[in-house]
């Protein structure tokens, strides 16, 4: 084979530009052609380099990742413009052992090889191409040009020999058991074999009737046989069988009706396989749709594949099924019902292997696919070797879920425990060691991920088991207990599995000592209690009476610590329900009609409202939030454990707390998903935490990205304000001392009540004493400050209702530059539009 040869045109449109140089090398520089082939070249230079680097990029890529699909097929395709014919044949080898390649492909690679080599030293290596390809996929295509390239290039099909005849003949059968039964394209296959038959009759001598006739016998066979298939174009296929009787002396009426003529065996199948036809129709017109999308495509495939079982046709099932995994080569779904309805009914090991394995192929991150694969060699009696070399493989790859690791792992384990105590492992090279391996295998790679579940500990007890009875190690399965215990000590089934063990073994001693290093542990729901109970019950059938007494000695305390635990969190849950139960009543109920004077629950809300507000005004000023006050906000309180007594019971009371952030981090820029577990985990190596406030929109529930944590003392939060810019969830916290008295760098003006204080004139311009501040709009104020009362200036709001009033903004209640009035009550406005 010519290894410099190219592929196709693109390739070859390089040599064409250099020869054209060098036919024209005495043109003058300024000639047009030579003008044009300088530009030409420079281009296909330029395209030339960029088609390496590209090569290069993706020979890199390969190298790193061999399982990227789209790499393969880029490489292949950029191989192939280059016409590096040794790169692209290794390319292409690389690709089909890792990945089945389409039919198209197949046929490319095949004609590659073709253009490039002819003769008898070729044929075997294309037809060995050629065997692949149809292994891959099923492909009605590929197989007619096989059978077209093998009668026109093999020398014994085409001299029409004994043998050549008997090749041709099982490759047509072949055919036809693969394809022969597709309903739209099997027709094809039907017509290339009769073709085939009609021209060896053309070869055989006339005079030699007894021949002829045994051939002519064989294609009416032919004939018949197509005409029992379902296939399209069935009457067709008829008028050309009542064509080819006339042709050879058969008594058939062409201008008969259909079946007129015909014997009635042919005209009972011909019916058969028409109403097979009909009841298929319908669906074949469905996965034929071009106005249909993949997913209903591939759901009227299954359709169709369930009403196809239904008949109970084997053959038929499992064309549709090629069909189907053809058309959608990566859907798992169609694969692993393949494989479990060839399983089920096929007992023919060799085909259901095969198909096994092409699915592991076509998705190799199904780890179903790739037990099942273990479980079908396993049944077909398949070497260890073999086992072992799927089982390695199914390890390479990617799985969608870490339970399918533990899978594939389990199953390979149940093969080797299997074959071990049977008669098979006899005599062979399996140990308990392989099974031990496997299992730490196992452990290595899956215990950090299933840690605290139910799925390890079954591992884990399946691994102590197999040790204690296939493998005779009572140390070992103990080894195994405490491995787990590493990873499952806080799950109360790791202890009782372990106990249970050596109880089961006899060593009751050991079991006890168990008990004491568990029974005062922390257990989810009231696992702490049962194993306390265990204990007892355990001692009361296995231990003397002084173990008993120690036991109950043990146990007994802890007892009345967990029912303390446990009363305590009922109260605490039943008074947050009443709380609960409570602000839904007051929130139903009617308004209070409007005065001078309200209820008193209705001033503390308010109090403690306003409390929250200014506590938010000034810690959001200080971190320049402009606006984010004026929000309503709900702040989810959360205190540690090691909070105090006093904390702990104003927090269940359901009594609103102040807090003077006298010792107080402001955190802003929080990720939403924060919650306090995570603000507690990333102070937990200042330490001295008392409280956490996570600030919540009032209506959505949702984050603010605000919180507040108060510290037990100035050297705690010291160490916590130096955690700035810290990262949590991805975002980087700002956490500045919570100061409400700053206000950009500026002292706010003092509390109503406080006109003694060194910065109440600090506003005055001439120095007199500042006029003093209120926490609100007061009810009376008609007096001047003068007078001991603050007046009201701004707009004039004598008219006003109090209902609009108490829903402006206090800037808008309250400007300079107007006479203040006492707001007139809703009764009061109404009396007054009366009288006018």
């Amino acid at each position: 084979m010519a290894a410099t040869e190219t592929l196709d045109s693109s390739a070859q449109a390089p040599h064409t530009s250099e020869d054209a140089a060098m036919d024209n090398e005495d043109q003058p520089m300024n000639d047009v052609p030579n003008s044009n082939y300088s530009s030409d070249s420079d281009s296909e230079d330029d395209d030339e380099a960029k088609l390496n680097l590209e090569t290069q990029a993706l020979q890199t890529e390969l190298s790193k990742n061999p399982s990227n699909y789209d790499a393969h097929v880029q490489y292949i395709r950029a191989l192939r413009k280059q016409g590096d014919i040794e790169k692209l044949r290794l390319a292409r080898e690389a690709m089909s052992a890792i990945f089945p390649l389409s039919p198209d492909m197949w046929q490319e690679w095949i004609k590659d090889e073709m253009s490039l080599s002819s003769g008898s030293e070729a044929f075997s290596d294309i037809q060995n191409l050629y065997e692949r390809g149809v292994s891959d996929y099923l492909s009605v295509a590929l197989w007619c040009d096989y059978l077209d390239y093998v009668q026109e290039h093999d020398p014994l099909v085409r001299s029409c020999s004994i043998d050549g005849i008997s090749k041709a003949r099982n490759l047509f059968e072949r055919a036809l058991t693969a394809a022969g039964l597709h309903v739209t394209e099997g027709g094809r296959i039907w017509e290339l074999y009769r073709e085939f038959e009609q021209a060896i009759l053309f070869t055989f001598d006339e005079t030699d009737l007894e021949v002829k006739e045994k051939q002519i016998q064989r294609v009416r066979n032919l004939f018949h046989r197509q005409l029992s298939v379902p296939l399209e174009d069935m009457r067709k296929t008829l008028l050309a069988y009542k064509d080819w009787e006339v042709e050879h002396g058969g008594i058939v009426d062409v201008n008969s009706n259909d079946l007129d003529g015909l014997s009635s065996h042919v005209a009972s199948v011909y019916k058969k396989a028409l109403e097979i036809l009909n009841a298929r129709l319908e669906f074949e017109a469905q996965i034929s749709s071009k106005d249909a999308n993949e997913a209903e495509r591939l759901q009227q495939f299954m359709s169709y594949l369930k009403f196809e079982q239904s008949s109970g046709d084997l053959a038929r099932t499992q064309i549709l099924y090629e069909r189907a995994v053809s058309d959608f080569p990566i859907s798992c779904d169609i694969w692993l019902d393949y494989t479990l309805y060839m399983g089920k009914t096929l007992k023919t090991a060799r085909i259901v292997r095969d198909i096994h394995h092409r699915a592991t192929q076509n998705c190799p991150w199904s780890g179903d696919l790739w037990s099942r694969y273990l479980l079908c060699l396993e049944r077909s009696r398949a070497s260890e070797d073999e086992l072992s070399t799927v089982f390695e493989k199914s390890l390479q790859c990617t799985f969608l879920s870490i339970e399918e690791y533990l899978e594939v792992f389990l199953t390979r384990v149940d093969s080797l425990r299997r074959r071990l105590s049977s008669s098979d492992g006899v005599g062979t090279n399996l140990n308990y060691a392989m099974i031990r391996a496997t299992f730490q295998r196992a452990s290595d790679y899956l215990s950090p991920h299933l840690k605290n579940t139910e799925k390890l500990i079954q591992m884990y007890s399946y691994w102590a088991h197999l040790e204690a009875n296939l493998g005779k190690d009572l140390i070992a399965a103990a080894g195994v207990w405490e491995s787990l215990l590493k990873f499952c000590g806080s799950m109360l089934d790791a202890w009782h599995g372990y106990i249970s063990m050596e109880i089961e073994v006899g060593d009751i001693s050991k079991a006890r000592s168990l008990y004491k290093r568990c029974y005062s542990k922390k257990f989810p729901g009231t696992g702490s209690e049962d194993i306390c109970h265990s204990w007892m019950r355990f001692e009361r059938e296995y231990g003397s009476l002084e173990d008993l007494d120690l036991a109950v000695q043990k146990v007994t305390p802890r007892l009345e610590e967990l029912q303390i635990f446990r009363l305590q969190q009922e109260s605490k849950n039943a008074q947050r329900e009443t709380v609960v139960a409570q602000k839904g009543t007051h929130e139903k109920r009617k308004a209070l009609p409007d005065g001078d004077e309200k209820p008193a629950a209705k001033r503390r809300k308010e109090k403690a409202k306003n409390s929250k507000t200014t506590e938010e005004k000034e810690n959001t000023q200080n971190t320049d939030l402009v606006g984010a006050t004026k929000m309503d906000v709900v702040v989810e309180e959360t205190q540690p454990a090691n909070a105090s007594k006093k904390d702990k019971e104003e927090l269940s009371s359901g009594k609103p707390k102040h807090y003077t952030d006298q010792c107080t981090a402001f955190i802003s820029n929080l990720s939403p998903k924060a919650k306090y577990e995570d603000l507690q985990k990333f102070f937990s190596d200042v330490g001295g935490v008392v409280a956490i406030r996570i600030l919540t929109d009032k209506f959505t529930g949702k984050s603010r990205g605000l919180a507040y944590v108060d510290f037990c003392d100035d050297e705690h939060l010291a160490a916590a304000l130096a955690k700035n810019k810290h990262t949590l969830h991805g975002k980087s916290l700002s956490i500045l001392k919570s100061d409400p008295q700053q206000k950009r760098g500026k002292r706010l003006p003092p509390k109503h009540g406080a006109s003694g204080s060194k910065d109440s004139k600090a506003d005055s311009k001439d120095g007199s004493e500042a006029p003093k501040q209120s926490q609100g709009p007061k009810r009376n104020p008609s007096v001047d400050t003068e007078g001991g009362n603050i007046q009201l200036k701004g707009k004039n709001v004598f008219a006003m209702p109090r209902a609009v009033l108490k829903s402006k903004p206090k800037q808008e209640q309250v400007t300079e530059g107007g006479d203040g009035e006492n707001p007139k009550s809703n009764d009061e406005f109404r009396k007054m539009l009366l009288k006018s």
